[in-house]
């Protein structure tokens, strides 16, 4: 073979010491061979192998640069399956002639498993020879080469002329961490991890069925779900493979299938990703011009070892609204001279002079130390039921620190929630700073049948009156938080009971509900006189999955009521909200709402559709008529009510409202769920009187845009 020597000149010892410090052994060849070795003396020799001992200088090299091409060239099997696919690439090998005469691998570059596997097969064969030696003594050398796959001889690589060598061998030892971690082929680890699957109820649309089959010993109510939960019944892995996109470039491949960073070595991996959601629009009857949305952010999703994940996002977010929503917004500003808070994002300032900047973070780190039990600790949402809507706990607030148990044995999942609020109105704001509320609940899945699942929910809620802080009363993850309260203060907290039932007809019917009790008086209820004390709600629903036997229709009923003054307390800080937002249903209390949703999925394509029709009991906000009729929950209960008897739900400003939302487009990269769509709202409001802040309006409003669906936005208010 033509082997190149480089010829070594004459330079100053001392740059030549700080030669040594910056670079390590290289050792080049193409295909088999490219090795490369450093050292200070070219008259030192080189490893011998014992064909090659009577050599000197640069026959020696020759020598063993030949001996490692050919025993490579004769000894590589190339896998039949890469053989048969025309499988062509280079496998780059970092390898030691140690001190001994030893051949070690130290890492291996190839993206095919079984390449690696062979690689090192070949190297633990090489018989063991002369070391190479420094100063008279036996020494390390380190080696890199390339090899081709197809295999090539010796003589094929001499005739193309690519190999070029240069030796040197290592003065000092020197460390190789960085050298040995090892990469492997990212196969999606995170579809088994105990990672959050991002809420979306259009993304589990896809997977519900498949957790509601008859017979199944799975919890659905309790979400976020984890992808270990989902796998077991949905198979990730095959549907994330049956949607790829044929793609030879990285940017094909990124865009279209792939994490724009996924590294995974041993027992630990990590993905990030850019997150955007870019809206552009118009609505009718609007103060401005068009509406937009601009959110730019960042996803760093990962686990180490099998027991620990982690995932954070962060959002910088500008933004537009139809005047409706923007109106809503406003309503429920915050102390301080901000001037609205987004619902289910945050509080917002001032972008130009008509828009919102609202920045967002959200992140969970889990430990699951075994199959029965994991561990969270996050800034985000929970939602508990099986339906669009949850009376018990919503994600329809902003996000909020929380850790979080859940146990799942037997016919068990059992799941506590710890909960770190914000009160953000003038009354209770201190100097700039916000009031601090504490909610603790726990909810108990258990599948009696292989048809009938029942859950039980419990919650309280306090402040930190008289210094209590977050009361270790309610750590205690099986106790009854309404004995615990009403030990722990003079009735400061504010309890709520709640019932789940889920029935499953048949795998393509599911009914499903809640009840939740906030406050109830038996005498009352007796009276039959409709008392304001019976504070309570229901949900009613029903699932048609595969709908009409079209594979991925599912067809969905849903019917909510809430009596006036559900969430409200006599103290509003302690009331069933967060951030002027209701963690319960999103309309507050005093209504009723009926909901029908159909949604459609088939390869990248998508359809949603949702009407939604309801009546609203709200206030009148007058200087006639300043009553409390039940509907706002940051009003305490035992101020201007209304009535004590003959409560009903609309009463107040009784009010219609009608919302058809449509949304349609096309799945661009399912590993960040990222979609091109097209939405089109439509929204009749019709209040009994007009009044400054109330008063009949009818809104349409399209948009079309490029966003991440990795979490709920709820516009339907």
């Amino acid at each position: 073979m033509n082997i190149k020597l480089k010829k070594k000149t004459r330079i100053n010892k001392g740059i030549f010491t700080l030669f040594l410090v910056f670079y390590s052994v290289v050792i080049s060849a193409q295909d088999i061979t490219s090795v490369t070795v450093q050292s200070s003396n070219s008259a030192e020799r080189f490893p011998v192998f014992s064909d090659c001992d009577t050599l000197q200088s640069k026959s020696l090299e020759i020598c063993f640069y030949n001996k490692v091409q050919d025993f490579v060239f004769n000894n590589y099997q190339v896998a039949d399956y890469l053989k048969q696919n025309n499988f062509k690439g280079i496998v780059k090998v970092l390898f030691e002639v140690d001190a001994t005469g030893v051949f070690k691998v130290l890492y291996v570059d190839v993206s095919e498993e079984e390449l690696i596997l062979e690689t090192k097969r070949v190297f633990g064969h090489f018989p063991k020879i002369q070391p190479a030696t420094y100063n008279g003594k036996p020494t390390y050398a380190k080696f890199t080469m390339s090899i081709s796959v197809p295999l090539k001889s010796r003589e094929v690589i001499a005739e193309e002329n690519l190999v070029q060598t240069q030796f040197v061998p290592n003065k000092t030892k020197k460390l190789t961490e960085l050298d040995n971690i090892v990469y492997k082929k990212f196969d999606n680890p995170e579809f088994e991890s105990h990672l959050n699957i991002p809420f979306s109820h259009s993304y589990y649309s896809h997977f519900d069925a498949s957790l509601n089959q008859m017979g199944s010993n799975n919890h659905t109510a309790s979400k976020p779900y984890t992808y270990a939960e989902v796998s077991k019944y949905y198979n990730l892995q095959a549907v994330n493979a049956s949607l790829k996109k044929k793609g030879d470039t990285w940017w094909e491949r990124k865009l279209w299938n792939e994490n724009t960073v996924e590294i995974k070595g041993e027992d630990y991996w990590f993905t990030l990703n850019p997150i955007f959601d870019l809206q552009v629009g118009t609505a009718s009857k609007s103060k401005v011009s068009s509406t937009f949305v601009n959110t730019r952010g960042i996803s760093f999703r990962g686990g180490l070892g099998s027991m620990l994940n982690f995932t954070t996002t962060i959002f910088e977010s500008q933004g537009r609204f139809a005047d409706y929503y923007n109106r809503y917004a406003e309503s429920i500003k915050p102390a301080g001279g901000n001037p609205a808070i987004i619902p289910g994002m945050g509080i917002a300032k001032d972008f130009k002079t008509d828009a919102y900047d609202f920045p967002l973070a959200e992140a969970n780190l889990t430990l699951a130390p075994s199959k029965f039990i994991d561990l969270q600790l996050g800034y985000g949402r929970n939602f508990i039921g099986d339906g669009y809507r949850s009376l018990l706990e919503s994600d329809g607030a902003s996000p909020y620190p929380y850790f979080k148990l859940n146990t799942n044995f037997w016919k068990i999942k059992y799941t506590n929630t710890y909960m770190w609020l914000k009160d953000v109105r003038p009354d209770v704001t201190v100097e700039r700073t916000y009031a601090t509320k504490f909610m603790a609940n726990h909810y108990l899945s258990w599948n009696v049948s292989n048809r009938l699942n029942l859950g039980f929910f419990e919650s309280v809620i306090w402040t930190n009156s008289n210094d209590r802080g977050f009361d270790v009363s309610f750590v205690n993850p099986i106790i009854f938080y309404r004995s615990v309260e009403f030990a722990s203060s003079a009735r400061s907290g504010n309890a709520v009971l709640g019932l789940t039932y889920k029935y499953k007809w048949s795998n393509q019917i599911n009914f499903y509900g809640q009840f939740i009790l906030d406050e109830f008086s038996l005498g009352d209820v007796k009276k039959g006189d409709n008392s304001w004390k019976n504070k309570y709600g229901y949900q009613l629903g029903a699932k048609y999955y595969n709908a009409f036997k079209v594979d991925n229709l599912l067809l969905q009923l849903e019917y909510n009521h809430v009596r006036p003054y559900v969430y409200s307390h006599s103290m509003p800080i302690t009331n069933y909200g967060h951030n002027n937002q209701s963690i319960g249903h999103q309309w507050g209390g005093n209504f009723r709402e009926l909901i029908a949703i159909a949604r459609y999925h088939k390869g990248r394509y998508f359809a949603d559709a949702k009407i939604t029709m309801g009546t609203r009991g709200l206030d009148f906000d007058t200087a006639e008529n300043n009553l409390n009729y039940g509907g706002n929950i940051y009003k305490d209960y035992d101020e201007n009510r209304a009535f004590n008897s003959g409560v009903k739900v609309g009463q107040g400003n009784e009010t219609s409202i009608f919302i058809a939302d449509f949304h349609g487009g096309y799945l661009v990269n399912p590993a960040t769920n990222l979609k091109l769509f097209g939405s089109f709202i439509y929204r009749s409001f019709d209040p009994t009187k007009n009044t400054a802040t109330t008063f009949n309006e009818s809104t349409s409003w399209f948009s079309v845009g490029l966003r991440a669906d990795i979490f709920n936005w709820y516009f339907d208010y």
